[in-house]
């Protein structure tokens, strides 16, 4: 490939040098904030040499161009147009601007939860291994080795709050290690566990307010909500303190108080707030039943679409750390939604015979069976709208299998068939059938339904 040449016909097609604002990239796509979306040619950036797919998603223009080669498109694309290099927090923020306000929230979610999703994916695949070896009884549960590592896969979720603090309070504008400290206050050891809570806890008496001495560990709602307050006064209070005391009295008067109104305001609220939508979901799936599964299956991928869907991560991490769940029953339904997509997309291979379409395919097909959708979704399925409505409806189905076979996983941010590793132990044989049944479905009625493949696509 011309890289050189690629970015010299990629330029007019986007409104010229003068309509793009930002540019940056990651593995696999270049990502552009244009000044003006309309001006861009999306048909005919599809034609391209070496794209591999191209679509609007939050706020920006996704080139695909794949593993090794977008590197090397963007360093050519960024002499061509003459701009600096830009950070993909540069090019995030540019187009952010440009979100309406549910992807804003979804954006903003995103952010803080996506750095921390490779603790929580370490503490889910070792507690899924534990549960294994515990329930075919491969090792003691007694053992020095077990409890040692039983107290690994529980670190990440006791310390969630703590987490979130730092990434939360970074998104907001605040302090993090503010932010790390107050998650800090609401996971302190004075307070009793958030599992332990059946065995009893204490009261005091603050001036005439009874306060409940329970933790949050585990929790999300509460942390969140509190670090947005903390960050805001944070904010208010650099404003007035004269900057010679604000080393000392800014994070002094912050921590102390965002501490009172955590505990005593923001804290109990939060908890509700998160244990109500727990509630409804758990109620709904148990309830419903298939039918929860059908739509939410059939509807993922939609949503996809709109980028909103980065913003469940809080609401599974949610269903983690309640006591009362303890088990992410949201995200094999999602598993099902991005494998029907893949084997709708690997359909499209059987059904043309053009060179370009084919090499885009199957990379694209292999991508969605690893849990990543957005090249088949956005590079094949769309193009052609009966594969991805295809997709929809085999994810649906298996969705509604896997709700009604109880399927349940320990983490977050694993799809597909690297979920796996997450799914309990004693799920894995209906995940895997909920697997095949998304694939086939999703194949079979891509294959079947007629559509047209354009040799120049």
């Amino acid at each position: 490939m011309d890289f050189n040449k690629v970015a010299q016909q990629l330029l007019p097609l986007l409104g010229g040098r003068e309509n793009i604002a930002s540019a940056a990239h990651c593995a696999t796509r270049l990502r552009l904030v244009l000044v003006d979306d309309a001006k861009a040619d999306k048909d005919a950036i599809d034609k391209l040499d070496g794209v591999k797919g191209c679509f609007r998603n939050a706020g920006q223009m996704q080139i695909i161009f794949g593993t090794g080669v977008v590197n090397k498109v963007y360093a050519a694309f960024i002499q061509a147009a003459g701009i600096s290099e830009a950070s993909k927090g540069e090019t995030a923020q540019a187009a952010t601007q440009k979100l309406n306000p549910a992807q804003r929230v979804a954006r903003l979610l995103s952010n803080i939860f996506v750095p921390i999703i490779p603790a929580i994916v370490a503490s889910g695949v070792l507690m899924g291994l534990l549960g294994m070896m515990k329930t075919y009884g491969w090792v003691n549960p007694d053992s020095a080795l077990f409890v040692m590592l039983d107290m690994f896969s529980s670190a990440a979720f006791i310390i969630l709050p703590i987490l979130i603090g730092f990434t939360a309070a970074r998104e907001f504008g605040g302090n993090p290690y503010l932010g790390a400290t107050l998650g800090g206050i609401l996971t302190h050891p004075a307070l009793t566990n958030a599992w332990g809570v059946a065995g009893g806890f204490k009261t005091m008496d603050f001036f005439g307010l009874d306060v409940a001495m329970i933790g949050y560990q585990g929790t999300v709602f509460p942390v969140l909500l509190a670090v947005w307050f903390m960050s805001l006064l944070e904010k208010r209070l650099r404003r007035v303190i004269p900057d010679a005391l604000d080393i000392i009295l800014t994070p002094f008067l912050t921590v102390i108080i965002s501490g009172f109104v955590a505990m005593l305001i923001i804290g109990p609220a939060g908890r509700a707030l998160g244990d109500g939508i727990s509630l409804v979901l758990s109620t709904l799936i148990a309830h419903a039943g298939w039918l929860a599964g059908l739509l939410f299956g059939g509807l993922y991928s939609v949503i996809v679409v709109t980028g909103i869907h980065h913003s469940f991560h809080a609401i599974e991490a949610g269903l983690l750390g309640n006591p009362s769940i303890g088990v992410n029953f949201l995200l094999p339904i999602w598993s099902m939604a991005n494998v029907a997509q893949a084997g709708a997309c690997l359909a499209v291979w059987f059904k043309t015979r053009d060179v370009k379409v084919r090499s885009i395919v199957l990379p694209s097909a292999f991508s969605g069976m690893l849990g990543i959708t957005e090249a088949a979704i956005f590079g094949v399925n769309l193009r052609y709208m009966k594969p991805f409505i295809a997709g929809i409806v085999g994810g649906a189905a298996a969705g509604a299998w896997v709700v009604m076979s109880h399927v349940n996983m320990t983490a977050v941010g694993l799809t597909a068939l690297p979920g796996m590793a997450i799914v309990q132990a004693s799920s894995l044989v209906n995940y895997i059938i909920g697997m095949a049944i998304a694939f086939g479905i999703g194949f079979l009625l891509s294959l079947m339904l007629k559509y047209k493949v354009e040799a120049s696509a």
